[in-house]
């Protein structure tokens, strides 16, 4: 460490070390404040945006309560255009495809699931996936459902595997395809996954005109 004898010493050696350092430790200071300014804007923004978006869910939620499709048609698409960084834009659009299978518009229903389920919110996305795949076995295209299943990362939908399980079983159902129908139920019951109608698809289709066992009159 230098040590130096008098004040003028000392002055000089101040003067050489903003010489040399003095740009670097303004740049240094007008970044730190800078980042400090945006990261406060940035929340402040997000609380801002998240307030908002609150509000036009909650008058969603009244405008669906009061039967006011258009209103809500309207709030919807607001929230998902204005606020789509938001987890009210998925909330919105789960509401607003709930609404077209209401007025039986299926197609644009699917249009909008998909959409969310392409976004980087896991569970919303596996949400949306799945009344997705219950409207096209809904609307018949069991083989798409099928497919779209099949391209569901499992990693990210563990939680939802049963409820995936059982669709596949729904699905092979449909397809008449009762062998592998069986498989998925069972699966998912073994799984942990046992909601009230699990089990009695599963006895179902092992009742005796399902396995094929049926009564013969005997031979005369």
């Amino acid at each position: 460490m230098e040590i130096y004898d008098t004040e003028e010493e000392q002055l000089e050696a101040l003067k050489r070390w903003w010489k040399e350092n003095g740009q670097s430790t303004i740049v240094g200071l007008i970044l730190g404040i800078a980042i400090i300014l945006g990261w406060n804007y940035w929340r402040d923004h997000k609380k801002a945006q998240a307030e908002q978006a609150s509000a036009l869910y909650s008058q969603l939620i009244q405008a669906i309560g009061a039967d006011q499709k258009d209103s809500a048609e309207k709030l919807a698409e607001r929230i998902q255009e204005q606020f789509s960084k938001t987890e009210y834009a998925a909330y919105s659009g789960l509401l607003q495809a709930k609404l077209k299978v209401q007025q039986g518009d299926l197609a644009a229903a699917q249009q909008i699931l998909k959409k969310i389920a392409e976004g980087s919110n896991k569970e919303m996305s596996n949400v949306a996936r799945i009344r997705q795949v219950r409207l096209m076995l809904a609307s018949g295209q069991y083989e798409q459902g099928l497919q779209l299943i099949n391209e569901v990362d499992p990693a990210a939908s563990t939680s939802f595997s049963g409820n995936y399980d059982e669709l596949v079983g729904d699905l092979y159902v449909a397809l008449d395809r009762l062998d592998l129908a069986r498989s998925s139920y069972q699966k998912a019951l073994e799984n942990g996954y046992k909601p009230p109608l699990l089990q009695l698809k599963i006895d179902d289709l092992t009742a005796p005109e399902k396995g094929g066992v049926q009564n013969s009159e005997p031979v005369k």
